[in-house]
């Protein structure tokens, strides 16, 4: 809703959910930003967006209605063309044409010119209802929910259009061909409604496979004919601009794609030469409407105490470490949302830039220009920043410029590829690091990864057992569990599959972390020599939770599933 900076303020401050400072405090850190005032109080955990909503409800006297909740007739919505509902934020979900009377979700419920258009095409009886965007989200994408069978149906019609192509003639003019453009398009549409990072095309020795990680979890989505794939791949490249003929090396490129009205993505491409043609991985980077808090992440409020005491520090290092694909960036970003501010200077070198942050001075790894992690981090260093963030420590020398940049007086930030928290300690001295260096610089280790939720709309609670405990024991087995007792709660939950979460019970993610604090004691054994077995005995003497642990009280509240937690544990 488009609501005043005044009106936000009485609604909020007469609901006593914050205080002028904070308010005012949320207004600068907007205005500079680039961001509403509602997304930083909603990143900050100050207010939810339903809680939100439901102040706005009782204020402007509007009612409220929540999308997902309710089964909207296919005939209702399309009644509105799907370019206006989604280009004017609207949806029609109740219409009786025999008395012209129906019911239209709005985001912004006093937006007279769209409710005014709608009542000229359906009939002056349309009342308006306030919804938040989630739930008008899920709404617009009931317009595809011919999504299986259209998109099935375009894909048909597609390969059917196919088979007059000449794939002996020029490659670059066959891929520009309107099948071939329709084919991607439509994958690529259809991965980024339904929430998948990564799309995969995978050439066999009989077929063309296209593959999608939706909530972290490979999918199979299509099986195109063996001859398409050097076609599709062909296009790839003339997007991301690659060389088209260019079939033994691996390539890098990216390119952006529109797959609603106003949203955009950037696709990151990389083609491998494999058996059978060439493999395509495509990871999918949409623009985030707001920055996420930590708790929103998943860190427990004892956990986000800590972190912000080290991240307060004047220098050091603090590292996300984990799986490709499990989110430390995002982390890495809601660390510096928190740290960005008008008198700190913060800089980063990343490959790619993921999220566009106002106030920071963000730039990306270039090597046909030269500017590589480690190039780019010497240049920056003459910029004069206070906080330094590398998107990911890779190599010797980046290790070793890094650890020195927190050694003389900067806060550095920065990713790692480790199993677990305390593993990031012997990986920075295998690439070179100086255990006495590194014991003087490191302040925090946070492990993570991501498991996903279940789906609220169909949530349901089953009873453990002590059968299911021993399973538990077994599947984990000592090298994981440790001496950590895993007590199971007595209910615990699942979901039963709906259409809001497409028949799969899980819906979104969410992190599980442990974290790693250098204290004294953690910085003697480092000096010492110590195995990783030995400092990870300190950390957890010390009272270091592990992913675990962290992972079963998720559990325990109903956030994830038992299974979940043992498969990235186990992973």
């Amino acid at each position: 809703m488009h609501i005043k900076e005044e009106q936000l303020k009485k609604i909020l401050l007469e609901s006593g959910i914050i205080d002028d400072k904070s308010f005012t405090a949320a207004s600068v850190e907007a205005e500079r930003g680039s961001q509403s005032i509602e997304n930083i109080l909603i990143a900050k955990g100050q207010v939810t967006e339903d809680y939100l909503a439901e102040l706005l409800e009782a204020y402007f006297g509007v009612p409220l209605i929540n999308l997902r909740q309710i089964d909207i007739p296919l005939e209702v919505l399309t009644l509105l063309p799907e370019n206006f509902a989604k280009g004017n934020l609207a949806a029609l979900f109740e219409y009786d044409q025999s008395r012209s009377v129906g019911k239209l979700a709005m985001i912004d419920p006093f937006d007279f010119e769209t409710l005014d258009f709608v009542r000229a095409k359906l009939g002056n009886f349309i009342e308006p209802y306030l919804t938040s965007r989630p739930s008008l989200s899920f709404a617009l994408r009931q317009y595809r929910h011919q999504s299986g069978a259209t998109f099935n149906q375009i894909i048909d019609e597609s390969i059917k259009q196919s088979v007059d192509l000449d794939t002996a003639n020029d490659l670059s003019k066959t891929a520009e061909a309107v099948p071939v453009i329709t084919i991607l398009d439509s994958i690529l549409e259809n991965a980024a409604l339904n929430n998948a990072s990564d799309i995969h095309f995978e050439p066999l020795a009989k077929k063309f496979l296209i593959r999608c990680r939706i909530d972290g979890v490979m999918q199979e989505v299509v099986s195109l004919p063996k001859m398409l794939g050097p076609l599709v791949a062909a296009r790839v490249k003339i997007l991301s601009g690659m060389q088209i003929d260019e079939h033994r090396m691996p390539q890098d490129g990216r390119f952006r794609f529109e797959y609603e009205a106003g949203q955009k993505m950037d696709v990151r491409v990389n083609v491998m030469p494999v058996l059978h043609g060439e493999k395509v991985e495509m990871r999918l980077l949409k623009s985030s409407s707001k920055p996420l808090s930590l708790s929103e992440l998943g860190l427990s409020e004892a956990m986000i105490a800590q972190i912000t005491i080290e991240i307060s520090q004047p220098h050091g290092m603090i590292l996300i470490t984990g799986p490709t694909g499990h989110g430390k960036t995002t982390t890495l970003y809601s660390i510096l949302h928190m740290l960005n501010t008008p008198n700190v200077n913060i800089t980063t070198i990343e490959d790619p830039i993921e999220y566009e942050m106002g106030g920071i001075n963000q730039t990306q790894v270039n090597t046909k220009a030269g500017i590589t992690f480690a190039s780019g981090l010497r240049s920056l260093l003459r910029q004069n920043p206070d906080i330094i963030m590398i998107g990911e420590v890779r190599d010797n020398e980046t290790a070793d410029i890094a650890i020195h940049s927190a050694l003389t007086g900067h806060l550095v930030l920065s990713s790692l590829h480790t199993n677990d928290a305390a593993a990031a300690i012997p990986r920075l001295i295998d690439m070179g690091a100086q255990p006495f260096l590194l014991a003087s610089t490191l302040n925090l280790v946070i492990a993570q990864r991501l498991v996903r939720k279940i789906c609220m709309n169909c949530i349901e609670s089953y009873k453990s057992t002590p059968q299911l405990k021993a399973q538990i024991k077994r599947q984990l087995g000592k090298t994981v569990s440790g001496n950590v007792e895993i007590e199971l709660p007595k209910d615990l939950f699942r979901g039963k599959g709906c259409r809001v979460c497409g028949k799969s019970g899980f819906s979104g993610q969410i992190g599980i972390f442990e974290v790693f604090k250098a204290s004294e004691a953690v910085r003697q054994a480092i000096n010492s020599g110590s195995t990783l077995a030995q400092i990870h005995k300190i950390a957890m003497d010390e009272g270091m939770v592990s992913m675990l642990v962290d992972g079963m009280a998720k559990v325990t509240q109903g956030i994830t599933t038992l299974e979940e937690v043992i498969r990235v544990v186990r992973e």
